[in-house]
């Protein structure tokens, strides 16, 4: 007990000393710790999310994107289906399809176009308001609503994709007609939309005003009694209410309507297979992924470079632990007249150790306790720290 003492009275007269040496080694022990924790995390949310996915439909290319799309909302967006391939599935009556239209965002948060049945698969309630009913309206998850400090009854309006949209088609203001209840998922960090909603802001699905009745009659090119020719001052809108909720009608065919992604629920396990089988060779166009084998391929890519760290951190820690040793070392012979004291008032060779041995077992557990303390804060975090680092 008393080498415990005199050395943390040296230690505490030493501060900024003491300081630095705690610091470095609580820094080489945190660091492990923490990228061992979200790795944990970025693994349980991964996995839970794809294993709970039984098939994706999307277009040829790069599964990775199609899932981080479809599973997560990441801002990458794959290349596109269409509406058709929605009806293939549905007409082969072996799964449901759930399409999926995630292209847009609202103040950085993604848009997810798609229909009512995706709130049954992924479980989400309503905590507030009421689920979604006519164009225009979209319903916002628990992170969403606490973020932006919106609820039921007020409006979110969609970012362009780009500074200027030389195709003309404005930010929609949709309005806010329900809050999710928290899922813990990418789901808390989405604002759901139906399809048609999704096209509007892409501009696919138009309202006008009705130029018969229109007062500025500068907007009409022509006029015969069957037909009406608007000029490109024609009002195009960007809120859906319900004066003009009658006006917004598609352009083209629906069936050509794009999707990023489908969700696709087989029967059963047969089903499954035989849908499988029909996407394995050239025509469609389209491929059947698994979600749970292309986010476990991201995974093991993940944990890869995790040895790496490992090693790269493990060299740190050792270059780090010889330079507490020269500094130690060099502590000794700018202590000689102390241990020449000791030494004087009749301590022995040992007794230096023990004190020696004391002021590093006080460093060490100030360090675990600045990295636990560290590990406990960063703990209730770890779920949007995955999602910012490894998934959005």
């Amino acid at each position: 007990m008393d080498s415990l003492y005199l050395a943390w009275r040296y230690l505490a007269f030493n501060k900024l000393r003491t300081a630095t040496l705690v610091i470095c080694v609580t820094l080489i022990a945190i660091l492990p710790l923490a990228l061992q924790v979200l790795l944990a995390e970025s693994e349980r949310q991964l996995l839970a999310r794809a294993g709970s996915t039984p098939l994706l439909l999307g277009a040829r290319g790069s599964a990775l994107d199609l899932a981080m799309n479809a599973l997560y909302f990441a801002d990458e967006t794959p290349e596109l289906i269409s509406m058709a391939a929605d009806e293939a599935i549905a007409t082969s009556g072996l799964a449901m399809p759930i399409p999926l239209y995630v292209r847009f965002q609202a103040r950085r948060f993604p848009i997810v176009g798609t229909t009512l049945d995706y709130f049954g698969f992924r479980g989400l309630r309503i905590a507030q308001g009421r689920q979604l009913a006519l164009l225009g309206e979209c319903v916002i998850g628990a992170d969403v609503a606490e973020r932006l400090g919106i609820g039921v009854g007020d409006s979110l309006l969609s970012s362009p994709e780009a500074l200027f949209d030389l195709a003309g088609v404005y930010p929609l203001k949709m309005q806010v007609v329900g809050v999710l209840a928290r899922a813990h998922s990418a789901d808390d960090r989405a604002v759901f939309v139906d399809l048609k909603t999704a096209w509007v802001v892409q501009g696919l699905v138009h309202g006008h005003e009705d130029v018969t009745r229109g007062e500025d009659s500068s907007v009409i090119i022509d006029r015969t009694q069957d037909n009406v020719v608007a000029s490109a001052r024609l009002v195009e809108y960007t809120e859906i209410t319900a004066d003009n909720i009658d006006s917004f009608h598609f352009h083209g065919s629906p069936d050509s309507y794009p999707l990023s992604a489908m969700i696709v629920v087989p029967n059963d396990d047969k089903a499954g297979t035989l849908l499988r089988g029909r996407y394995l060779g050239s025509e469609p166009p389209y491929q059947l992924a698994v979600p749970k084998t292309v986010i476990e391929g991201l995974l093991a890519t993940i944990f890869r470079i995790k040895e790496v760290l490992d090693a790269v951190i493990l060299i740190v820690a050792v270059a780090t632990v010889l330079a507490l040793v020269l500094v130690f070392a060099l502590s000794l012979r700018l202590r000689q007249r102390e241990i020449q004291t000791v030494f004087h008032i009749g301590g022995s060779r040992s007794t230096i150790a023990r004190l020696l041995a004391a002021e590093i077992v006080i460093i060490l557990l100030a360090a675990a306790l600045l990295c636990a303390l560290g590990i406990t804060v960063m703990q209730p975090f770890s779920d949007e720290l995955v999602r910012v680092l490894f998934i959005a």
